[in-house]
């Protein structure tokens, strides 16, 4: 079983490389993270290359976070800002060798978003050979998003039909909005593109709460790549990582 830190919760508290070397230090074997992009991508690189740990994706910028924005793609009549985010992501990714972009599609309701959020996807899906993910949001964290369950999601990456474009199933999002995961992972299989944990309900490190990794970890021991580790230490990292000795 291989893990991926998501440096997005894990290691917050410095810069993005040291964080990188933290997550090779403690013994992950990939790294993934939100929104690098404030960071040089030389920056990111060189610790990347340093370590040798693969950088798994990143997400497109949110927009105007302090205006409420949680992503783009499925805005209708921000068409323009959603290319350029997809098109930042994209060169971004490249630079540092990223495999996937996590597409942000926002808060938004209705035909009008669906039909804005396909037609964005299809643009990031041509842009890039890389691995274009979407993620469906629990509607207590993120009310209003726009993605909030697997079956639209599905929906969805049925009707762009490009081979890049895949689920980002996260068991925690996953667990509170729908639950049953092992069955929706049994059942999505073959359109998910990475899977990301933490506990429910209080999103912690996997040791705790409603679900019970053990078995979870156990039913995805062939999933070929690792599985991203994107809950809230609540502190000092280093502190809350006994579990990935446990589950390995």
């Amino acid at each position: 079983m291989k893990f991926s830190a998501n440096l997005g919760f894990l290691w917050n508290d410095r810069p993005l490389p040291d964080a990188i070397h933290a997550a090779k230090a403690a013994g992950f074997d990939a790294v993934e993270c939100h929104w690098p992009y404030d960071i040089p991508a030389e920056d990111v690189r060189a610790a990347l290359d340093a370590t040798g740990l693969p950088m798994l994706g990143l997400n497109t910028s949110r927009g105007d976070v302090a205006g409420g924005e949680n992503g783009l793609a499925a805005l209708p009549g921000r068409t323009q800002d959603a290319h350029a985010a997809i098109d930042q992501a994209v060169a971004y990714g490249e630079a540092i060798g990223a495999g996937a972009i996590h597409v942000m599609c926002g808060f938004a309701s209705g035909h009008g978003a669906h039909g804005t959020f396909v037609d964005n996807l299809r643009y990031a899906c041509n842009a890039t050979d890389k691995t274009i993910l979407i993620e469906p949001l629990n509607r207590n964290d993120a009310p209003g998003y726009f993605l909030q369950t697997t079956d639209q999601a599905r929906t969805i990456i049925a009707e762009v039909n490009a081979p890049n474009l895949k689920l980002m199933f996260d068991c925690y999002h996953v667990g509170r909005t729908e639950g049953d995961i092992l069955t929706r992972l049994s059942d999505l299989h073959d359109i998910i593109g990475h899977i990301q944990f933490a506990s429910v309900p209080d999103r912690g490190a996997p040791d705790h709460g409603e679900l019970d990794y053990a078995t979870i970890f156990a039913a995805l021991t062939d999933w070929p790549a690792p599985l991203g580790a994107e809950y809230k230490p609540g502190g000092d990292t280093d502190a809350t990582l006994g579990w990935m000795q446990q589950f390995r």
